[in-house]
């Protein structure tokens, strides 16, 4: 009896664990639209850019991929004017490059490959043959590991990184439904899938049949049609504040109707946007995850008629963080041109 409750548990902990996704494989689902862009704009291949990516963020996780967004090691050099932080690497507190999104590491990454002499014997290369592209990366010195390349390649053809030099940037997420079909139940990632579609489709409605005026029911008509273009108009963004999930809303729309679109419950969309009631307005800014403890820049003057839960979702921070930092009572608002302090507390005085 041991034995077969052993071997069910087993079965169940397999299930499991095959259905969580690998810190690798979710740096491949959530960049590989980059790399794919890239690739269309600097002829690098995107199996390439993503393998490197992978190595160099170990997975996203590297501090230099989070708290710098620096996806690819880049150190300061004398060209930069950039931000830039402090990292040990190949040498004691060296600089590196910070960038406000990865999506400007990932551009960073191919201007660095497309305007250095050393590198321009490889776009003589086939850009669909990775493996002469990674021998050529070690050849120019890229990286200083005598088995560079042959660790990209591992990469590449591990994760199939290779079907991506053969998609575009319309086609790449579903090049990544296609390795990760389990993501068709990740309401998220296939709402960014429908995006593009959705924008250039008519929008198609049922009514219900009721018996009143024609007039009556081409309001009922304009009325549908106008809600589902709203709610079809909504692209899922990354804010510069830890690449948090978040949208803008079109037009004024309720709580539940985004809730039912993302598949996040309404009171988590309340927690996380510390919100009062289920209406949303015109350009308000929806988290779709949690805010951050921190701004992304370090101190902001308030605008005329801003209030704190303005500022707070504008740099992504939770409400009550900021008015901690500020040494504020909640609910208090900020006087026009006030400096608001998003990452240190306030100084006292």
């Amino acid at each position: 009896m041991k034995k077969i409750f052993f071997a069910f548990a087993i079965l169940i902990l397999s299930k499991f664990q095959a259905q969580t996704w690998k810190t690798e494989d979710q740096y491949i689902q959530r960049f590989a639209t980059y790399a794919v862009e890239e690739m269309e704009k600097y002829k690098i291949p995107a199996s390439i850019t993503l393998a490197q990516g992978l190595l160099e963020t170990g997975g996203g996780q590297s501090r230099l991929a989070i708290q710098g967004n620096n996806h690819f090691g880049i150190k300061c050099k004398e060209d930069w004017t950039g931000k830039t932080m402090k990292h040990t690497d190949d040498a004691p507190n060296e600089c590196f490059r910070v960038y406000d999104d990865p999506r400007e590491s990932y551009e960073d990454h191919s201007k660095f490959l497309a305007y250095r002499k050393y590198y321009q014997n490889l776009f003589k290369l086939d850009m669909k043959d990775y493996k002469a592209w990674a021998h050529g990366l070690k050849k120019a010195g890229y990286a200083t590991n005598p088995r560079y390349a042959y660790i990209l390649i591992d990469k590449i053809e591990r994760y199939k990184l290779y079907e991506f030099d053969n998609t575009n940037s319309k086609e790449v997420l579903y090049a990544v439904l296609k390795m990760y079909p389990d993501l068709r139940n990740d309401k998220m990632f296939m709402a960014q899938l429908d995006q593009n579609k959705a924008s250039s489709k008519p929008v198609t409605v049922t009514v219900p049949y009721q018996q009143t005026s024609y007039a009556q029911q081409q309001k009922n008509v304009q009325k549908i049609v106008t809600k589902a273009e709203t709610l079809n108009s909504i692209l899922i963004k990354s804010h510069p504040n830890e690449n948090k999930k978040f949208v803008i809303i079109p037009d004024n729309v309720d709580l539940a109707s985004i809730s039912k679109k993302f598949g996040i419950s309404e009171s988590r969309l309340m927690k996380w946007n510390e919100l009062d009631g289920n209406q949303l307005k015109r350009n308000d800014i929806l988290f779709l995850e949690s805010k951050s403890s921190n701004g992304n820049i370090a101190t902001y003057k308030s605008q005329s008629g801003e209030s704190m839960h303005d500022i707070a979702q504008k740099f992504g921070i939770k409400l009550k963080k900021l008015y901690s930092k500020n040494r504020m009572d909640f609910g208090q608002q900020p006087k026009p041109g006030q400096l608001i302090y998003l990452q240190e507390k306030k100084p006292r005085g």
